[in-house]
């Protein structure tokens, strides 16, 4: 294991993440202003680093020179900086978007799950940026066993994020692989924090921080202390706000976490929009406001 991953591994223990989204309008346009405040604000109300441009993020669909502002503005708060790379259907450019975020500071990247050969990627995304990696066992691509401990003992492999949704068994076996490995098990679990908290991850980086973040926040808290009370009081506080935000269709999480980071002032209502994902009706966002409600500013 190379020592800058390493390194990145032990500073990210016991941290949670937040997989920041991307504010935007509805044609798209990114206003740098209110990406800045809107990152400044998840970090000051609990996240202990951000992870931009990863599946919240829609990092896939930004052109370089957005994607390089929003790098700056996160790295400019001064926390650790994971940068989501690949995801594209070119999937040599994940070697180049690494490279970039190298440049411009960032402490490592978050690959997204690709077809074919895994390991590969990996190894073309290392020798490109020399940046720590983050691997990826995303629900709409699960990696397989074998493919997962191969990339677990990449020596720029400095975790693993799972985010499998509901397969439970899927999510043990990748937090088990990970430890044993001595990499850092990352729960992407919205829809089972608690849960894989006890499983054994040891950092957190989920979506569900892109709003509400002190919700996710509190259950870390409680869960590092010796209140089983408390636990199970914030696990149910994050439960009924998952419960609200991811679910059918799944995609449309991001869309329900911008509606949520407007209704708490996080962002204006006019760049709460995710053109990227699916159309929902309009009396979901009620539902998800209500949802949230209790904790928002």
């Amino acid at each position: 294991m190379d020592i800058s991953a390493q390194a990145l591994r032990d500073r990210l223990r016991g941290t949670l993440i937040a997989a920041a989204a991307t504010p935007m309008t509805e044609s798209g346009e990114v206003d740098l202003g209110v990406v800045s405040r809107y990152f400044a604000g998840l970090v000051e109300d609990g996240a202990d680093g951000l992870a931009v441009l990863a599946h919240t993020g829609r990092g896939p669909y930004l052109a370089p020179d957005v994607r390089a502002a929003v790098i700056e503005r996160a790295v400019a708060l001064g926390v650790p900086v994971l940068v989501g790379v690949g995801g594209s259907p070119d999937p040599s450019g994940a070697a180049e978007e690494a490279r970039v975020a190298a440049s411009l500071g960032a402490h490592g990247v978050l690959v997204f799950p690709a077809e074919g050969d895994r390991l590969g990627g990996h190894d073309a995304i290392w020798r490109a940026a020399r940046l720590p990696m983050i691997a990826f066992d995303l629900y709409t691509r699960p990696c397989p066993p074998g493919t997962m401990l191969d990339l677990l003992r990449h020596p720029g492999v400095a975790g693993l994020k799972t985010a499998l949704l509901s397969d439970a068994m899927g999510c043990q076996r990748a937090i088990a692989l990970a430890r044993q490995e001595g990499r850092l098990a990352i729960t992407g679990e919205d829809r089972m924090f608690g849960p894989s908290l006890l499983w054994g991850a040891e950092a957190a980086l989920v979506g569900l921080a892109a709003a509400s973040v002190g919700v996710t926040a509190a259950v870390m808290d409680a869960y590092r202390g010796s209140d089983l009370r408390a636990f199970d009081a914030a696990s149910g506080r994050l439960d009924r706000l998952a419960t609200a935000t991811f679910t059918e269709p799944m995609e449309g999480y991001v869309q329900r976490m911008l509606w949520l980071a407007a209704a708490e002032g996080r962002i204006p209502e006019s760049h709460a929009h995710d053109p990227n994902g699916p159309s929902l009706p309009e009396r979901e966002r009620a539902e998800v406001v209500s949802a949230g409600g209790f904790a928002a500013r």
